[in-house]
Formats: C-alpha cells, sequence, structure tokens
C-alpha cells in the first residue's frame, strides 16, 4: 500500500542532493562533492521508500544515472563523468518525452495528470516543448562544461539549468490556461 507524500519529501529529494552537492563543493571540492552527491540521493530514495512504501519513477532514474556517473567519477578519478550526467539525465528526458509524443502517447500527462487538467492538444504542445527544453538543456550542457572551468560548470549545473527549467515552466502558464479542461483527465488517457 503506498502512502501520500509529506509536502517537504519531494522538494527535499529532488533539490537536497544538488544543495549538498554545492555546499561540499564550495568547501572541498568537486570529488568529495561528488561523493557527498551520491550519498545524498541514496538518502533521498531511502526516504522515499520508508515514508512511501515505493520509489517514485524520477528520482529512481535521476539515483540510477547519478550512481553510474558519480561512481565512474569517484572510480576513475575523472570529473568528465559528473560533467556529463545533467546532459544524460536531460536527453534521457527528451528523447522520452519526443519519442512518446511520436509513437502518440505522452508520458509528461502520466507524470503530471493529477495536477494538470488540460486538454489533449494541451498535452500534446506541452510535451513537445518539454522535449525540446530537455534536448536544448542537454546541449547546453554539453557546451558549458567542454568549455568553461570546473567553478563556472557547478555553478550553471546548480543554478542556470534549474533556472532555466523555472523561468520555462512559468512561461508554460499561457499555454495551459488556454488548454485548461472543466474535465478531469485520467493519466491513462480517459477522461473521467
Amino acid at each position: 500500500m503506498t502512502r501520500a507524500a509529506p509536502r517537504w519529501l519531494k522538494p527535499a529529494t529532488e533539490y537536497g542532493p544538488l544543495a549538498v552537492f554545492l555546499a561540499v563543493y564550495a568547501w572541498a571540492g568537486l570529488m568529495p562533492a561528488t561523493a557527498a552527491l551520491l550519498a545524498a540521493t541514496g538518502v533521498g530514495l531511502v526516504l522515499s521508500l520508508l515514508l512511501l512504501r515505493r520509489l517514485p519513477l524520477m528520482p529512481l532514474v535521476t539515483a540510477a544515472v547519478v550512481g553510474v556517473f558519480g561512481g565512474l567519477t569517484l572510480w576513475l578519478h575523472d570529473d568528465t563523468f559528473i560533467k556529463m550526467k545533467p546532459t544524460v539525465i536531460n536527453a534521457l528526458f527528451a528523447a522520452v518525452l519526443l519519442g512518446g509524443l511520436a509513437l502518440g502517447r505522452m508520458p509528461l500527462r502520466l507524470l503530471l495528470g493529477s495536477a494538470l487538467q488540460i486538454t489533449e492538444a494541451g498535452w500534446r504542445q506541452l510535451s513537445l516543448r518539454c522535449g525540446l527544453l530537455f534536448a536544448g538543456l542537454a546541449v547546453l550542457n554539453e557546451i558549458v562544461w567542454r568549455t568553461q572551468s570546473t567553478d563556472v560548470w557547478v555553478a550553471f549545473k546548480v543554478f542556470g539549468l534549474m533556472g532555466l527549467t523555472v523561468a520555462f515552466m512559468l512561461a508554460q502558464a499561457p499555454l495551459i490556461a488556454r488548454h485548461r479542461s472543466d474535465t478531469r483527465t485520467d493519466p491513462e488517457g480517459d477522461d473521467t
């Protein structure tokens, strides 16, 4: 049986590891920050499991990518892997959203369907825009980590990627308002 999530759980598990990464980076550098990111991500998964009795898909996917790329960074003592992690995560999200859209599916509705009630056309447009955002963020991360210092990349990873995502989501308010549906949409695609 699953439980309702405490309000603090999602922000803590999504942004807590990032805050830990930044704090440890400022204090001790990239390798210790990577180890701290791995630990904080693990703590987030354990908290989710204990409080919800399940592991939500998005944090699980993110933890898997963090585990692989963070682990390779520490094992090989090569920061290339941790710098590629945002590229891989964003490219994965873009592929799922754009691939789902191409196949007539909308994975975004599965994630947000209980929070947003918008029309089918609205879901298509929002899925396309989000897919393109994630593709753009993947490319942008590649450009930044390959051309800038590690300090600049860390600032971009922590503040730039999050800031761009928040600004993008705020810019979607008119689309969501324009396609608002009065009927509640079931995440599986049936109107209820």
